[in-house]
Order: C-alpha cells, then structure tokens, then sequence
C-alpha cells in the first residue's frame, strides 16, 4: 500500500503575492539571502506584511547552506521567539529555513512547530513543495540531505513576478535541474501513477517554455509557466525522490561548487544512458528505464522505431537543448582542471554512492559505474 498526500497548499498566478495580506498580528521571522535586500526586492514581500506583523529579516545566507549559518539562525529565531517563518529565495535560502526549523524544534528552540511560508525566487528547486533540504559541512567538503515530513512547508506561494528580473545563466541553470527532477522521479524504482502524471507534465512544460525564457526573460507567460512546472517536479521526487544524477551532483558540488542545476545537466546525457544501459547497443531489449525514457521521448515529439532508439534521441535533444541554452558540456568547459578531477573522482564516487537520492536510481550502481560517468562528464 502506498499512502500519497499533499501537505502543502499552493498560492499562485497573478496577485498570489496578495494572499499575505491576510496575514496579521504576527511575529514573523523572514529568511532570505543578501541579494533581496541589497536589492531591496525583499520590500515585495515585506510591503504586504508590516502594517500588520512584526517582522525580522535574517540574510545571513549563502549558496550551499553551511551548518554554520544554520546555527546563527537558531539563535536569531530564538531570540526573536515567532510566530511563523518565511523564507524568501532561491533554493538555498528555503533549504536553510527548513533547517532552522528542523533543527530549532530537535534543540527545544521552537516550542510552537512553527508553520513555514516558503517563497521560491528561482524556477528550479521545487524546494517549496519538498521534504528535502540539503545543508552542508564546509570543513569537511560534504553535503548532507535533510529528509523528513517535518519541514514541508505549509504554503508554497508562486509568483512570476519574483524571478522576472533573474539573469539568463540562472534561469537556465535552474530550469534543467527541474528537468532533472522531472527525468529521475519518472525513473525512480519508487515511481507511481501520480509521481508519472507529474513528472511526464514538468517534463513538456520544461521542453515548451525553458528556451523561451532563456531568450526572452520579459515572456511572463513562459516565466509563471516555469515557476509552476519547477513546482511540479518539485510535488514529483518528493513522493519518490530521485537518483544518481543528483546523488553524483551533491558529491562533486561539494568539492568544485559548479551550480547545481548546471552540474546536473552536464551529467545527465551520461546518467540516462547508463539508465538505459546503452552501452548494449540500440538494439538490445530495453529495461525499464529505457522504456520509461522513450515515452517521455514521445511527449515531446520524437519518434522511433524502437525504445532504445528512442532514447538516443532523447539523449542527442538534451545535449541540443543545452547547447542551445548555452551552458557548459563537461566539466572541462566548465573550468575545472584535470589535476583537481584526478584528485577528487574518486572521493566524490564514493560520496555519491552514499547519497540518499542514490537509493532510488533504477539501476544500482557500483564506484567503477560512478567513475564511469565522471570521466564521461569530464571532457
């Protein structure tokens, strides 16, 4: 038996901002990076809010939430004892507020469970919708998923209007990790009918409206579009979760902080193929991996004349796509140096292996699989 619910309401469209207005007689405690208020583009949130609610903004963030900001934001929310938590951001930002909480209510600092706002700024991690944070240990170069129902946000608000502004390297990058979200959780060994229904809708809207965003960041249709599919597959990977695409991808972010969504899609050519298991040659019988690819295959149009073929070309309009989008095709493009690879493979093999979202990838794989795909994702 398997028990399928949606814990999180979703605000969204036009004027979803607007649903803060009813908010009043709060302590509200608001998380959000440097950017929204340097910017001051954090006066888009707060001007719905301080008529009626007291309100501490806390931006001590940064990429890649270290546990060390987690902590000075546990002394901040319990200094300030609130009412409700907001978070404002990109993934980062909504991760680090999970973790607060998470870990505030764990310590005996959060004594009301408090309720979570979160408020996406990038069309990318889904983290809105999500039972994962992922926060990391510096020191150590490690990233470690959070994973539990009690920091599921209890509104995710979606609104075009936050991310209208967001650069083309960084609208790309986030809308391939939720095309990678979208791929995994459709492959998950965990997947279901309803993660499918999700996954297979992301997917199409991904392959529709990202390259229209990346050419035209001003397309509000396409950009409320991709808020609302990385909301999607966001509601998919969390019923299921993922696999090694982002299981290598939080190992080698660690060690050479290419962005996420970026180090996603350079390895994601590689990972379907070894899905698929390619390497049998496009005649072999497909697994069903490699069936699964090929019907995402044909809800975007690609026909072929047999499943494996299928994914072939799936493979070849992904690395078309992001080419198209302009984004690196390996490591090597990316910047990073053949000695720092040589050093770190197989460190990062191991991590990955080791990442909970490994668990669900619908081949299991081995170090040497592992350092296969490095290699392959280097040059």
């Amino acid at each position: 038996m398997e028990k399928i619910q949606f814990k999180t309401q979703i605000w969204t469209g036009d004027q979803a901002l607007d649903g803060l207005d009813q908010l009043n007689g709060q302590k509200i405690f608001l998380v959000t990076d440097p950017f929204m208020v340097e910017s001051g583009a954090i006066t888009k949130i707060t001007d719905h809010l301080e008529s009626q609610n007291e309100i501490k903004i806390f931006s001590d963030i940064q990429p890649d939430p270290p546990i060390t900001k987690i902590v000075l934001g546990i002394k901040a929310l319990e200094k300030f004892e609130p009412t409700l938590l907001i978070s404002v951001g990109g993934g980062s930002a909504i991760d680090a507020t999970k973790a607060m909480k998470y870990f505030a209510k764990k310590l005996g600092k959060d004594k009301k469970d408090l309720d979570l706002i979160a408020i996406p700024t990038t069309s990318g991690t889904g983290s809105e919708v999500t039972n994962f944070a992922v926060i990391t240990n510096s020191e150590k170069g490690v990233k470690y998923p959070l994973v539990t129902d009690e920091i599921l946000p209890k509104v995710a608000l979606l609104d075009a209007k936050l991310v209208e502004s967001a650069p083309q390297n960084i609208t790309v990058d986030t809308g391939m990790d939720v095309l990678t979200h979208c791929l995994e959780a459709y492959v998950s060994i965990n997947a279901n009918d309803f993660s499918d229904a999700l996954a297979e809708k992301g997917f199409q809207m991904v392959f529709k409206y990202l390259p229209k965003v990346s050419k035209d960041g001003a397309d509000m249709v396409a950009r409320q579009k991709m808020h609302d599919a990385s909301c999607i597959a966001g509601m998919a990977f969390n019923m299921v979760n993922l696999g090694l695409n982002h299981g290598i991808a939080h190992a080698a972010g660690a060690q050479y902080h290419i962005p996420h969504g970026r180090l996603n899609t350079i390895l994601m050519p590689h990972i379907i193929a070894y899905n698929a298991e390619m390497d049998d040659g496009i005649t072999g019988k497909p697994n069903l991996a490699a069936l699964k690819y090929a019907n995402l295959a044909r809800l975007i149009g690609i026909q072929a004349i047999n499943p494996k073929m299928a994914v072939k070309s799936l493979i070849n309009t992904i690395i078309q796509l992001r080419r198209q989008l302009k984004m690196p095709a390996s490591f090597k493009e990316y910047g990073i140096s053949e000695a720092l690879f040589d050093k770190t493979q197989a460190e990062i093999a191991g991590a990955a292996l080791k990442d909970g979202t490994t668990a669900t990838n619908p081949r299991k794989p081995n170090c040497e699989d592992v350092i296969k795909v490095l290699n392959l994702s280097f040059s």
